[in-house]
């Protein structure tokens, strides 16, 4: 059996608080989630950030490990856990992450279900499992019940779960009693499913508010029009006021993503000049050419 560095898996320093801990656990967890990841070795690498926080969020097994480490032992260094190690502490193995696979040297440090040493537990409520979904913008703007596939120790489940309007990435969803069985009929734990939303073809989410590059045609940007535009929430019209620039931002209050404060939608101008296929068209460019004294690129002198 090979000695582990929980602070090397993690990437923190030895003397890390708890939260800078949980922080790399969080980024390592969902850079590495077998639902997620397709890197090889992912799933591997997951279970050592579950196996890594387990022993490092307790404060008591935390010490327990510090003091071993501060023996010297490396990564990779062949380990036998000392005589007495742990004697007076009461590790607490609930709460387990991840699917509850520790390796040989976990367990012979900490046990796996209970406390080191044999003590009878008593009923223990199931753990939280963490997982990821992505969905479309235009599912967290409305809401909606999808249905999802997760893998688990148990195999593959369905599940179906109810999008609230307007969530953000990152936000959490609860599924209770979908995590992992308590023993003895203590109740199961619950799925913590975290949102991330898909990239869309023409909108971009920025907190609540939502942007949106709107293509126009030279006159409309030159002497004003109502125009329809695209929103999450249906078609509305705008007024573009003449004279009117590539760049200039309009502001659509309330159209961004629904919450208690909705967000608003903002609208970038960009100017779209159509292309000169006929001899017609040739002419009208050459007039306006002729009509306009106008160079856009008087400004780089």
């Amino acid at each position: 059996m090979q000695f582990k560095d929980y602070y090397e898996i993690l990437g923190v320093k030895p003397d890390a608080s708890e939260a800078e801990i949980k922080s790399a656990y969080r980024k390592r967890a969902r850079k590495f989630h077998p639902d997620v990841s397709k890197e090889a070795g992912a799933e591997e690498k997951f279970k050592a950030a579950n196996e890594a926080y387990e022993a490092l969020k307790d404060p008591a097994k935390r010490r327990a490990y510090d003091q071993l480490r501060a023996s010297g032992y490396k990564p990779g260094d062949d380990f036998h856990p000392p005589p007495h190690f742990g004697e007076g502490a009461d590790f607490n193995a609930a709460d387990l992450r991840g699917d509850g696979d520790f390796s040989d040297f976990f367990e012979s440090l900490f046990g796996r279900d209970g406390p080191r040493g044999g003590r009878q537990a008593g009923p223990r409520r199931g753990r939280d499992v963490q997982a990821r979904i992505e969905i479309p913008l235009r599912t967290a703007y409305s809401g909606s019940r999808e249905r999802i596939t997760l893998r688990d120790g148990g195999g593959e489940r369905t599940l179906e779960v109810k999008i609230p309007a307007g969530i953000l990435p990152g936000q959490q969803i609860r599924l209770a009693g979908q995590g992992s069985p308590g023993t003895q009929n203590a109740p199961a734990g619950d799925l913590l499913l975290e949102v991330g939303i898909s990239e869309d073809a023409h909108f971009r989410l920025d907190g609540r508010d939502v942007h949106l590059v709107l293509p126009i045609a030279p006159w409309e940007a030159s002497l004003g029009a109502r125009v329809t535009v695209p929103t999450l929430g249906g078609e509305v019209e705008l007024k573009i006021p003449a004279g009117s620039d590539t760049g200039k931002r309009m502001r659509l209050r309330g159209r961004g993503m629904p919450g208690r404060t909705p967000g608003d939608q903002f609208v970038t101008l960009e100017i779209h000049a159509p292309p000169a296929e006929t001899h017609a068209q040739r002419e009208l460019y050459e007039q306006m050419a002729k009509a306009f004294s106008f160079n856009p690129r008087s400004g780089l002198a």
